[in-house]
């Protein structure tokens, strides 16, 4: 076995070369600042922002029994007569497609749309039964089984 010599600078040469490496930056004598505290960040970012919620609708267009899919014509008009008389601030609809077990197990892929609304916090209770209705409405005019439903807290500014 053959030893090598390595001189102390030399070694510490190649010590700051793998400091440099491993870290992805220029190595110095100084302290790196330690991060912001999560609530600090926090403050940061939403200094200008409300507490909002943000709902997402799930509306599938497959129908049981061999029915045609629900036209994006008949789509259209629900969002026009249910939910825009409901929420005429605004909402925002996406195209997509969707997939979920119905109640007989099978599992049935679809075009589909996600509705976004975004509204106070302080007034999710008061929005809540215009949501279930337009959920109750759109099963029931389309024999449907559901539409899904997800609330997600936010931080909104507009």
């Amino acid at each position: 076995m053959r030893h090598i010599r390595v001189s102390t600078s030399a070694a510490a040469i190649f010590i700051a070369a793998l400091l440099l490496l491993a870290s992805g930056g220029p190595v110095t004598g100084a302290a790196v600042p330690a991060a912001p505290a999560p609530a600090a960040a926090e403050q940061n970012v939403t200094g200008r922002m409300s507490p909002y919620v943000s709902t997402h609708l799930y509306f599938g267009t497959g129908r049981h029994d061999g029915k045609p899919p629900i036209t994006d014509a008949e789509f259209m008009r629900f969002v026009n007569d249910v939910i825009t008389p409901r929420f005429p601030s605004g909402l925002t609809l996406q195209e997509g497609r969707g997939q979920w077990r119905d109640k007989d197990g099978d599992i049935n892929s679809e075009r589909s749309y996600e509705l976004t609304l975004l509204y106070p916090a302080r007034h999710a209770p008061a929005l809540n039964d215009d949501i279930e209705y337009i959920r109750r409405a759109y099963c029931a005019l389309y024999d449907l089984e559901s539409v899904g439903r997800a609330d997600v807290r936010a931080q909104v500014d507009f």
